[in-house]
């Protein structure tokens, strides 16, 4: 299935506003972050285990349990944004 990731805040600064992702389903939004983790030695610094991050899945709050579906928009941020 089709995934659109988008990043904000430093997330945003070191990998870019988003990018796009296949992954196999049944997925969650933990799973998402994993197969980015895996791209890459930035995504995986950036995204890192020991990094606490906010995710959202279609622009609402969620746990990383959350369940993907086709089409979904997943998101990536510090707990502590500004405005």
């Amino acid at each position: 299935m089709n995934i659109r990731v988008r990043y904000f805040a430093s997330v945003r600064e070191a990998l870019g506003a988003g990018e796009t992702l296949q992954i196999d389903a049944p997925a969650t939004v933990g799973d998402v972050r994993d197969a980015l983790i895996a791209r890459s030695p930035e995504h995986a610094r950036v995204l890192a285990r020991d990094r606490l991050l906010r995710s959202a899945l279609d622009q609402v709050l969620c746990a990383e349990s959350a369940a993907v579906g086709d089409g979904a928009e997943v998101g990536f941020f510090p707990p502590v944004t500004g405005g």
